[in-house]
């Protein structure tokens, strides 16, 4: 059998979706993810020099506790720029353009996941990358800024943190874990069963830690960090990348009741496969 010849970086540049069909080869996918973390990375150090130039007029409210500010705006428009130039024909779902045109084959991007800590100048915020094929996840890439950490994952691939390959953690039972989630900041008409859980999850395991990027949390859950997180009120662009990431790192993810609608359905969990099942319970007496 006559082997496939390598794809290079150029050639993957010049393809473009047809048809609405990716038709890729699992090491296309391979380069155009490290293509897609070139561009995070480029734009990170767009990030790093706008810290400490933000004025209070800089900063828009988008509805409650939600954060925007030109940082945003102009990191989204560096990103969508290059995945244009990276794989064109594709749509977008992007934060901070929702009128943007919407295909078979979509990037899902949070330009910079968690704005309220970039404000602030604490320093933990990601970029965010995934792209869908139809309903298929097939790229996932959350950069963390500040460690220079990049995230990655592809079709039929394990998960990788620059450039070693990770994995969840081997926590067998809650009472051992320690999990990430993120405040309810605007949907308070299920706090009462969020409080509770958190409750439980104070009482009956290693703790619960809330960073203020949910895309930074499932990176932490896919490389062991953490055991598990959960948050509702989530958007795609917040957890498509990561969701992947946890997936293809040997981790389970699911809406809260067990089901797959976790990219669009404003709720997520995202856990190691031994403890998973057992969470899932905890989280059912509460939300379902």
């Amino acid at each position: 059998m006559k082997k496939p010849a390598c794809v290079t970086a150029s050639a993957v540049r010049q393809r473009k979706v047809k048809n609405d069909d990716m038709g890729m080869r699992t090491e296309e996918y391979k380069e155009l993810t490290l293509l897609v973390c070139e561009l995070a990375r480029k734009t990170g150090r767009f990030l790093q020099e706008e810290i400490g130039k933000l004025k209070q007029n800089d900063i828009l409210t988008k509805g409650i506790h939600d954060f925007v500010t030109y940082v945003d705006k102009t990191s989204e428009e560096k990103i969508v720029a290059g995945l244009k130039t990276i794989l064109p024909g594709t749509g977008f779902i992007a934060e901070e353009s929702p009128g943007m045109e919407r295909k078979s084959v979509n990037w899902i991007i949070d330009p910079l996941d968690g704005t309220t800590n970039f404000i602030h100048g604490v320093p933990l915020y990601c970029i965010s990358i995934a792209l869908m094929d139809n309903e298929e996840l097939v790229i996932g890439v959350v950069y963390e800024v500040n460690m220079d950490e990049c995230f990655y994952t592809w079709k039929g691939a394990p998960s990788y943190m620059n450039g070693k390959r990770i994995h969840v953690s081997q926590i067998q039972k809650v009472a051992g874990s320690l999990f990430a989630t993120g405040f309810p900041y605007y949907d308070y008409g299920r706090l009462d069963a969020y409080l509770n859980l958190f409750r439980h999850l104070m009482q009956f395991s290693h703790g619960v830690r809330r960073l203020g990027s949910a895309a930074a949390d499932l990176a932490y859950v896919a490389c062991g960090r953490y055991d598990g997180f959960y948050e509702y009120g989530l958007q795609s662009y917040d957890v498509a990348a990561g969701a992947l990431i946890v997936k293809n790192a040997g981790g389970k993810v699911s809406d809260f009741s067990g089901k797959e609608n976790y990219i669009f359905g404003k709720e997520i969990m995202a856990v190691n496969d031994a403890v998973y099942a057992e969470f899932l319970e905890v989280i059912k007496t509460q939300f379902v």
